[in-house]
């Protein structure tokens, strides 16, 4: 497995580097950043090497890469199944989050940045419909698809109705839902989000137990995906740390 750009292959050079075989660095390439991995990959013993750009462009599959690429010693492949199996406890295993429908990869690695960084336990992907777990996702999560559980779901509409018969409340997010702070979301929840041009599908949208949305007080009329999910998700951290 291969991952691109700086800031994952930092991430996995600080927080996982018995499973870096390698990292190449484009020839040329030169500052903080070059200085940086060089240094992170002599502290752990990773072999560092300067290749043509040509030959990053090439591994990485018209993905951008930033000049920068690390091999993993795991075959495991995509980082959906990685993260699922190494993320360990830091993610809270009551709070998920589902999304369906986000086409634009860049959108579905901000939006696992987020959820990684809030403590979510496992983010649900309906497969059919959005954006693949891509380098270029992978890059936009900056590090965090490589730890944040993945799990991609054939359909939403089953996977709610076994969620709510395991004791989940549902909150699906939609322009016009209650404010998250009038909401409890504390105990075993599920926040739903739709996609960038439709958000939710009629059958998801009725199997909510409720609507979330966040007031917009100012002239635009909505949030891009991450930020709404980060604005929700760290009001359902507020109430679950009882602050």
């Amino acid at each position: 497995m291969r991952i691109f750009g700086f800031h994952p292959v930092r991430e996995a050079l600080r927080g996982r580097p018995e499973e870096v075989r390698r990292v190449l660095v484009a020839g040329g390439r030169g500052g903080g950043r070059r200085r940086e991995i060089e240094e992170l990959c002599r502290r752990h013993g990773v072999t560092c090497e300067t290749a043509l750009r040509a030959r990053l462009d090439e591994l990485a599959g018209g993905a951008p890469h930033n000049g920068f690429l690390a091999e993993l010693v795991t075959g495991a492949g995509e980082p959906a199944a990685r993260g699922a199996a190494d993320a360990g406890p830091a993610g809270d295993p009551e709070l998920l989050v589902l999304v369906e429908d986000v086409q634009d990869p860049r959108n579905l690695g901000a939006l696992l940045r987020v959820c990684e960084g809030a403590g979510v336990g496992r983010v649900l992907v309906r497969d059919r419909g959005s954006a693949p777990l891509s380098p270029v996702a992978v890059k936009a999560s900056a590090g965090a698809a490589e730890w944040q559980p993945v799990e991609r779901v054939t359909n939403s509409a089953s996977t709610m109705r076994r969620l709510k018969d395991e004791g989940y409340w549902i909150y699906g997010a939609e322009a016009g839902g209650r404010p998250p702070w009038e909401i409890d979301l504390r105990g075993r929840v599920l926040l739903v989000f739709g996609g960038e041009e439709k958000g939710m599908r009629r059958l998801t949208r009725e199997l909510c137990d409720d609507r979330i949305g966040l007031p917009m007080r100012g002239r635009v009329e909505s949030l891009n995906l991450a930020t709404a999910v980060a604005a929700i998700l760290y009001e359902a951290l507020r109430q679950r740390s009882g602050e």
